[in-house]
């Protein structure tokens, strides 16, 4: 039976979700689960979690350990077939709260910061180093496992994997999933036309791949769908009451010029670009709606939440699950089955999109079977698609370099390129940045020179 050990088990909703999922599977059903997390207390609550969900849907079949601390983690990768990491290292108190107040000293405003951003840079810099000491164990204990990454930056760290170790790796994120129903239920279109009659085709990069294809019975979307969103744009950005507003609306607009529709939502996509989130054209952002320092706000409703309803899910003697969408499962049981399935992985491009550079990590419709994964290649993108990518991706690769030798000057180079950071301060003001967030993260950042 397959091994499956998730590092980072702490996150116990994930969890379930993922694991929750592979006990569901016939293939996985008897899997061995390694739950690896380095909070004792937060391991705890997943693993009873677990064991109620093993035991009421599963029949128990599953064999669960629990492994605590990094003494154990090699332990809890030996002889795995597949890797799902889920860590985020630093959490909300203290790294994310550095990710955001520094920046506001220099007038620099986030939404979420955890992909692009001098907040994205930083978050890598502090988990791209922890996650090759993930890689190392398992080239050692684990060679031939899948290393399927859920965390964030996703290209960043997918990318660094990728090109600094030998592990099989394969980035996975939700948005894909979701891009097509999101547009039509954004434009009211999702009861004319049903997700599940819709074909579409997305390629690019983790939190900007585009929507290039929308059909419904061999019919072309975009014509409808665009004059329905010019109408409906006019209207939000009119209204003087938020509660009018639509949430949705960068994206919108972003659809409009560029003519596709692309995957993260508009808090994400405002601030990867350079036109919303500016000091000069201050009444872009309730115009826009775009919810300024939005992740602190939902890591402390997350935590909060977690607080009144953590008991209910650990201590559910009743509980139950249905099949998510997340797509590790799905490739569990591809390669274990050697049944085909599509995906939507983030790879090395390597040539899968030509017009992007080949030591991007994109995100593009992957084949999995018996052979593991296996990206299709693309071709071009449109060219003002590639172009808005490039400039995500110039700041994803510095930041990888950064990573992999330690050099400080990459680290502001990285920055420099940044579209949101670059387009609000000087170059003096970036380097200071720079080393104002290196100092306040202390220990939770390698050394670089």
């Amino acid at each position: 039976m397959p091994k499956i050990t998730f590092i980072g088990a702490g996150s116990t909703i994930f969890a379930k979700n993922v694991l929750g999922d592979c006990m569901l599977c016939g293939a996985l059903a008897k899997s061995d689960i390694a739950l690896y997390d380095i909070d004792g207390a937060r391991l705890r609550e997943s693993r009873r979690m677990l064991d109620a969900l093993n035991a009421n849907v599963n029949g128990g079949r599953a064999r669960i350990k629990s492994f605590l601390g990094v003494e154990k983690r090699k332990k809890a990768l030996e002889g795995a077939d597949f890797v799902v990491n889920a860590v985020q290292i630093g959490g909300y108190d203290p790294c994310t709260i550095t990710d955001f107040e520094v920046p506001k000293k220099y007038g620099l405003r986030q939404t979420i910061a955890d992909t692009l951003g001098i907040g994205g840079i930083f978050r890598a810099l502090r988990t791209l180093p922890v996650m090759l000491d993930f890689a190392r164990d398992v080239e050692q204990v684990a060679p031939k496992a899948w290393f399927l990454n859920y965390a964030n930056p996703m290209a960043i760290l997918t990318g660094g994997m990728l090109r600094g170790t030998g592990v099989k790796t394969v980035g996975l994120c939700h948005s894909v999933q979701v891009c097509s129903k999101s547009l039509l239920e954004t434009l009211g279109l999702d009861a004319k036309y049903p997700v599940g009659e819709v074909v579409d085709y997305i390629a690019g990069i983790n939190h900007m791949a585009w929507l290039l294809k929308i059909e419904h019975n061999g019919r072309d979307l975009y014509p409808e769908i665009k004059a329905a969103a010019a109408r409906k744009l006019r209207q939000w950005r009119r209204a003087a009451d938020p509660k009018e507003k639509n949430p949705n609306m960068v994206r919108i607009e972003m659809m409009l010029r560029t003519g596709y529709y692309v995957t993260e939502s508009s808090e994400h996509l405002s601030e990867y670009v350079v036109h919303f989130i500016k000091n000069a054209a201050p009444q872009l952002v309730p115009e826009y709606a775009i919810p300024l320092d939005e992740y602190p706000r939902r890591c402390r409703v997350q935590i909060e939440d977690w607080k009144k309803m953590g008991r209910e899910l650990v201590e559910n003697k009743h509980l139950s699950h249905e099949r998510s969408r997340e797509y590790a499962s799905r490739i569990m049981e591809a390669i274990v089955e050697n049944k085909p399935d599509r995906i939507a992985g983030n790879v090395l491009n390597d040539g899968l999109i030509a017009n992007l550079p080949p030591q991007a990590c994109v995100e593009v419709p992957c084949l999995v079977d018996g052979n593991g994964v296996q990206p299709c290649r693309v071709g071009n993108l449109p060219e003002v698609c590639a172009s808005y990518n490039r400039t995500n991706v110039n700041v994803q690769l510095m930041t990888v370099e950064a990573a992999l030798t330690g050099r400080r000057e990459c680290i502001y180079q990285a920055a420099m390129l940044d579209p949101h950071t670059a387009g609000e301060l000087t170059i003096d003001q970036i380097r200071s940045l720079c080393d104002d967030l290196i100092e306040a993260h202390g220990d939770w950042l390698p050394k670089f020179h």
